[in-house]
């Protein structure tokens, strides 16, 4: 299906298409009804380089931008993947990549680029605190060569098929900072043997199948230069990977958007009841119009936002944007996708009910979409503040 976004990134995706080829429904609807990682898929994807896209040639990456990882996020959902198995590596990589010291980005990159190392964590939700970042209350205390880690986090998702973590926890108590964004702190741990030394890890089943865990660390020991950037700075060093994570996840919708639609016009188009195929009743078509629609719209603020973003320009509202759009587009597509399909929908075989389940996560996830409408109204349109 042609789209009107600007796209000159033919040849990757026809890579793309050709390498999530290898891997039909059936491969994804096991990993899926299952609950399970699907690491043939990932490998294939760290052997091809495209878990490095972002990281600069100089450390064995692509050192390409949010552009063309974007593109690899939407292709693997326009395949009938999930790439929220996978996507925190891309996002992860900015805190690394534009506040790191040389020191840990020669450490690190390199094996990341290889495969030998997985970034697909990154640890900053908390129970109590959900979205309210600043009021996070794990902590990190400086003692001597280490930082003592106590607190908790949820929703921490692939922390069982990752070597790394980034973990954000407050250095300076809230009531000694002059800004309630200070004081907070970024650091890069490796994950083996933290587990069962002052980490624990606590999976939480979930409705799309999806590794995500509850942490909890109680005087956990970590060495001082694993702090990424300078102390009391994180809250900053990290906005730059959830501009990009939301862009991602903008992307990843809209290869959802496209999948539904596509499955949809085929199936409408071959589908007869009284005599005629259903596609030509507009009770069917004008759903499936509108929901295009706004999937293109979603489209080409994404690229404004990647655009923006690979520019080093402000990406914040552009990045929120593409979520919300996206998101919602992709929500639409689904329920016009699964109205088309009628009973046939929830039939597994058909893996509507995956997508459609997995599709419906970014309503909610990685920042609702309600909170999306507040940061526009407040930091956009000069609203007061709501909260």
């Amino acid at each position: 299906m042609k789209t009107s976004a600007p796209d000159t990134h033919d040849d990757l995706r026809d890579a793309l298409r050709s390498l999530c080829a290898a891997f039909p429904p059936e491969y994804h609807r096991r990993h899926g009804a299952e609950g399970t990682y699907p690491v043939e898929f990932i490998d294939a994807l760290t052997e091809a380089g495209w878990m490095a896209a972002m990281i600069p040639e100089a450390f064995g990456g692509s050192g390409l931008g949010l552009t063309e990882a974007s593109i690899v996020m939407e292709e693997i959902n326009r395949a009938g993947g999930n790439a929220g198995h996978c996507h925190g590596q891309m996002y992860n990589m900015g805190t690394l990549l534009r506040h790191g010291s040389d020191a840990q980005k020669e450490r690190y990159l390199p094996c990341i680029a290889s495969g030998k190392l997985r970034l697909q964590s990154m640890a900053v939700t908390e129970p109590t605190t959900g979205t309210d970042t600043t009021k996070l209350k794990t902590t990190a205390v400086r003692k001597g060569d280490t930082y003592v880690v106590n607190g908790q986090k949820v929703w921490i998702s692939r922390v069982q098929h990752s070597d790394l973590m980034i973990l954000l926890a407050r250095t300076t108590p809230l009531a000694e900072v002059a800004r309630k964004s200070d004081g907070l702190s970024v650091f890069l741990l490796e994950l083996d043997g933290l587990i069962g030394r002052g980490m624990e890890v606590k999976p939480i089943a979930n409705m799309v199948g999806h590794e995500t865990n509850e942490l909890f660390f109680d005087d956990l020991e970590i060495p001082a230069d694993t702090l990424i950037g300078e102390e009391g700075k994180g809250f900053r060093y990290i906005l730059d990977g959830l501009n990009a994570e939301r862009t991602l996840i903008a992307a990843e919708c809209i290869g959802d958007g496209y999948w539904f639609i596509d499955r949809a016009v085929a199936y409408a188009g071959e589908r007869e009841v009284f005599g005629r195929p259903i596609g030509q009743n507009q009770g069917v078509q004008f759903p499936l119009a509108r929901a295009f629609t706004n999937i293109e719209a979603a489209n080409l603020m994404r690229f404004e936002a990647c655009r923006r973003f690979d520019a080093m320009e402000p990406a914040g509202a552009q990045a929120n944007m593409a979520k919300l759009l996206a998101a919602d587009a992709s929500w639409e597509a689904a329920n016009a996708c699964m109205q088309t399909f009628g009973g046939f929908g929830f039939a597994q075989d058909y893996d509507i009910e995956r997508k459609f389940r997995e599709t419906r996560l970014y309503q909610v996830a990685p920042i609702s979409t309600n909170l999306i409408l507040s940061y526009v109204a407040e930091h956009v349109l000069g609203l007061p503040r709501s909260f």
